[in-house]
């Protein structure tokens, strides 16, 4: 075997993270917008969630904060290899699947409790989110192909938008029938969401690691 060939065999087994690679235009811009969004919704929710007594608006504030966490690591990593960018997506995955377990707590808190949720102030603060998500979906569909990466910043901001939904949902079904069960009911959606978003982003970053061991 040449020296040649060594050189080339190591650039393909071996980890490669100082090379950058090329990024779709405009994508940077698109995460900086959508992580300042996330964390404006973030603290004006677990504010809200708390004094509203809702632990769909709570779970949906905790979800603004791991997404702007995921933003921020996507952020970090922008432009580097694919190696790197699916190690951060397995990282965001994992952050993703906390706050669903999370999630599920504060709930099953609730139910515990038999808590009753205030419905109007759930309603209007779920519209504002609803709008912000709408606008982060947005701005992040057309990158959603790239790698396991920019895939998993999809996924928070699609979660965000159907969660975003069922909150308003849930405020209306409070609203109604004056039961906490509306607001349980999304809180655990919204939780699973979470799970599941954080299964494909680890199980898409895991293959992109296979495939990137094979010589």
């Amino acid at each position: 075997m040449t020296r040649a060939d060594m050189m080339g065999r190591k650039c393909c087994c071996e980890p490669d993270f100082s090379t950058k690679k090329a990024i779709p235009e405009g994508y940077k811009k698109a995460l900086w917008v959508v992580f300042i969004l996330n964390s404006m919704m973030f603290l004006a929710e677990i504010a809200t969630g708390f004094f509203s007594k809702s632990a769909s608006l709570q779970g949906d504030a905790l979800d603004f904060l791991g997404d702007a966490l995921n933003y921020a690591i996507s952020l970090l990593v922008i432009g580097y290899s694919l190696r790197v960018t699916a190690w951060a997506a397995i990282l965001k995955g994992a952050t993703m699947g906390l706050l669903g377990a999370w999630v599920l707590a504060i709930t099953l808190w609730h139910i515990a409790h038999a808590i009753v949720p205030e419905a109007t102030t759930m309603s209007i603060v779920g519209s504002v989110a609803l709008l912000v998500n709408v606008v982060s979906f947005l701005l992040l569909w057309r990158f959603r192909s790239e790698d396991a990466n920019m895939h998993s910043a999809w996924i928070c901001s699609r979660n965000d938008v159907i969660g975003n939904c069922a909150v308003l949902l849930a405020a209306f079904g409070v609203f109604h029938w004056v039961k906490g069960w509306p607001d349980y009911s999304v809180a655990f959606i919204m939780a699973l969401l979470a799970l599941q978003g954080a299964w494909v982003s680890i199980r898409m970053a895991l293959k992109e690691l296979r495939s990137l061991s094979v010589c």
